[in-house]
């Protein structure tokens, strides 16, 4: 019979899930009964009735079965109560497993027992929800009626599996540094900030874990990895979350030549785990990773993009020319930013988004840089590189910075940026200074942005689409 006095019960024993009664009865044929018994629970998706049958769809987490309900073998009154079920109802149903006529898999039930009842609607009878920003505030509805919000949860579970693979397999060791820091460094953003009441102490959300990883190559361990939460204080938007999942690494006695050929096969590696596919289709194009990712300066990106050769202003440090011609291409400037901000937004709003295939922009200015190592070839240049996916930024890599008194005049210009109005410069840190005077073997190091490259990899227009519960605006008074 069913049940339905106590609709919250503590437990259900299942003997099986869906998946296994559809791979274990998978050709028994129609209108045959199977003889077997089994106990199974789920989400209710819908409830029919036709006279002295009624019908109902469960689902697990492995599918879906059809729930096969008699007046003769429940009786009248559990009859009832199996027809007022509601769609959304989670249940346990225990029973024997028939096919129907049509042979369709189904359990014949002696038993329901409400575990959990739906007391609201369902969203659009399992249409799906369709606005976007109720599926962001509601995700629980949204990876209900939307399978494929599902495959965001499926999607990054294989590409932090594969990433871990790959970096094991090549002597890199997991490991957790602070959330918390005394100082905002790693990166140059603008971090939140709180404060310990015990310690009486202003402390940041990480922005990266950059410092504090280099702190364990001082110590000696050689390959380091943390697949971490950071946390950025700006703006929201479809390539920004204030909390996002990054995956860095830092490699001793390698550089950033060395550190864009791991990260060009860590990338395949994880597009082969989540779509078990090389090529994409952005923007009508279609994207191959599987070629060798191309590498270039910032200055012939800009110049393929806009048509304009940067070099001769930068390498004559004409600073007048240089922002002129960030005036003739639309680009806004800040009258305090120096010449190497100037380059780096000139590059970003022209030819960033430009670069649909796979491409190592190789070379950032220092002002934009501050903990990487100056470039052997391009003067006022770090051997910085960002690799652009589908004219996203997906991944900077780097030649680290291990000379503590050039750190220290570099955090020295981020101070002084940072008294000129820039939130996002770096203040010293005078701890990570003295780690460095024991001395830090050369490095290369990178910071993979997760939630970026599942978008690309996922075909989503924003990373809020692979952001379980991504930032918001409070809803208005009677949203949901």
């Amino acid at each position: 019979m069913t049940e339905s006095s106590d609709a919250y019960p503590y437990r259900f024993e299942r003997t099986s899930s869906v998946g296994r009664l559809r791979e274990r009865f998978s050709e028994l044929a129609a209108g045959v009964e199977s003889g077997a018994a089994a106990s199974i629970a789920g989400r209710l998706r819908t409830v029919r009735t036709h006279g002295k049958l009624a019908f109902a769809d469960l689902e697990d987490a492995s599918g879906r079965i059809q729930l096969f309900a008699q007046r003769d073998i429940l009786g009248e009154e559990a009859m009832e109560d199996f027809a007022r079920l509601s769609v959304g109802d989670v249940v346990g149903a225990e029973g024997e497993v028939v096919t129907t006529r049509r042979g369709e898999l189904s359990l014949k039930v002696a038993r329901v027992t409400v575990l959990a009842p739906c007391l609201r609607s369902m969203p659009e009878k399992w249409h799906g929800m369709t606005e976007i920003e109720s599926r962001y505030r509601q995700r629980y509805l949204d990876l209900l009626v939307n399978p494929a919000a599902r495959e965001v949860v499926t999607g990054r579970a294989a590409a932090n599996g594969a990433a871990r693979r790959m970096l094991e397999e090549r002597g890199f060791i997991e490991v957790e540094t602070p959330i918390l820091h005394p100082l905002a460094g790693g990166a140059v953003a603008r971090p939140f900030k709180t404060h310990h009441n015990a310690l009486d102490m202003d402390l940041f959300l990480r922005i990266a874990p950059e410092l504090y990883l280099k702190r364990l190559l001082i110590g000696g361990l050689e390959r380091v990895y943390e697949l971490n939460r950071s946390f950025r204080n700006e703006g929201v938007s479809s390539r920004h979350n204030p909390e996002y999942t990054m995956l860095e690494a830092y490699e001793a006695y390698a550089d950033y030549q060395d550190t864009m050929s791991l990260v060009e096969d860590l990338v395949r590696a994880i597009a082969a785990a989540v779509t078990d596919s090389l090529q994409s289709t952005r923007l009508g194009e279609t994207i191959d990773l599987e070629a060798t990712f191309r590498r270039i300066t910032m200055f012939e990106a800009v110049e393929e993009a806009a048509g304009v050769d940067l070099r001769p202003a930068w390498d004559a440090r004409d600073d007048d020319r240089l922002r002129a011609s960030a005036g003739e291409l639309g680009v806004d400037l800040h009258p305090a930013w120096a010449r190497g901000k100037v380059m780096a937004e000139i590059f970003e709003s022209c030819a960033e988004r430009t670069l649909l295939q796979p491409t190592f922009v190789a070379g950032f200015p220092i002002e934009v840089s501050p903990l990487a190592k100056a470039h052997r070839s391009i003067e006022g240049f770090t051997e910085h590189a960002d690799l652009v996916i589908a004219g996203v930024e997906m991944c900077p890599c780097y030649s680290e910075l291990n000379d503590p008194a050039e750190q220290r005049r570099r955090f020295e210009q981020q101070a002084q940026a940072r008294s000129q109005g820039d939130e996002e410069a770096s203040l010293p840190d005078e701890d990570f200074l003295e780690a460095l005077s024991y001395g830090m073997p050369p490095a290369g190091g990178f910071g993979l942005g997760v939630d970026r490259l599942l978008s690309f990899l996922l075909g989503a227009s924003s990373i809020r689409e692979v952001i379980l519960f991504p930032t918001l605006r409070p809803s208005a008074p009677g949203g949901g």
